[in-house]
């Protein structure tokens, strides 16, 4: 962030415009807090006369929604790289109208990563104060379970813990890493695979990494919440999903690290039976935007 800067500059893309996003971003552009804390630099449409003049149908998937979709990260992530925004916070997109409109990747995730040539993002959920990690996305529990070997959760341990203190700035992270099986398996009554898991934490250990586990899953994300550890690494999709979204839904805010810069998002899509309605809630595009201009300002 430029020093000379009263507030950080966040880049806030407007998402599809056929669905939500022009409108949670026009409501966030309303709030108060938001304001206090960022200088918000908008890319994509937001006016409904405008996006009518588009062509675009609200609700409805098509290439031209994709287009305007991509083109506004496109142009977010140029400003992010020239040091004109200082974060990014994004709408919601739909992948069906990305691939409608011949854009070469399926999401978000995949776009910043090839826009800027960057290997593997990280996913981290924060919601209230509760931050939490994923060993595996969007797999079948079965292959989720085939994942949690010795090699892999010591990468993530390490990228974890790397990306707390160089991406959010905090000094000598304790990082939490869930069991997989109930009470962790129990010495092995109910299965062995915390025994890779335990392996891979020996060795954060001895290389010098803060971690502690593997600890129950029932109650490891509570542990995080109330502030023993500075972050949980969750097994699997819906163990982590599920913690944070019960926690609090709508704040349910996820942050990429790994990029040149820092990007966070609602956890929601675009709504497209809402759209144009004037009821969606922009909680979580306000939350999202008032992640970012913390961590930037940090």
């Amino acid at each position: 962030m430029t020093e000379t800067r009263n507030k950080p500059k966040i880049g806030i893309t407007t998402g599809d415009p056929a669905g939500i996003g022009p409108e949670i971003v026009a409501k966030t552009l309303l709030d108060k807090e938001v304001l206090e804390l960022c200088e918000p630099v908008i890319f994509g449409p937001t006016d409904a006369r405008e996006i009518a003049g588009l062509g675009i149908s609200l609700g409805e998937i098509s290439a031209e929604g994709g287009r305007i979709a991509f083109d506004s990260i496109e142009r977010a992530v140029s400003a992010a790289l020239s040091g004109e925004v200082d974060a990014i916070a994004t709408a919601p997109i739909n992948k069906e109208s990305l691939r409608a409109a011949n854009v070469p990747y399926i999401g978000h995730t995949e776009i910043l990563a090839g826009l800027t040539k960057s290997e593997d993002p990280l996913t981290l959920f924060e919601t209230l104060g509760l931050r939490t990690f994923f060993l595996s996305r969007h797999v079948s529990l079965r292959q989720a379970c085939d994942l949690v070997t010795e090699e892999r959760v010591y990468r993530y341990i390490a990228r974890s813990i790397l990306a707390l203190r160089d991406d959010l700035g905090i000094e000598d992270p304790l990082l939490a890493v869930a069991g997989l099986n109930p009470h962790c398996g129990e010495h092995g009554l109910f299965g062995n695979e915390e025994e890779g898991v335990e392996a891979a934490i020996a060795r954060a250990r001895a290389d010098g990494l803060r971690v502690a586990g593997p600890i129950g899953a029932d109650s490891v994300f509570h542990l995080a919440k109330i502030g023993r550890f500075d972050a949980v690494l969750s097994l699997y999709h819906d163990q982590g999903h599920i913690a944070c979204k019960t926690l609090d839904f709508e704040r349910t805010i996820s942050l990429t690290l790994g990029l040149p810069f820092l990007r966070t998002s609602v956890d929601h899509g675009t709504a497209f039976d809402i759209a144009g309605k004037g009821t969606a809630s922009a909680v979580s595009m306000i939350e999202a935007v008032k992640v970012a201009a913390r961590y930037a300002r940090a």
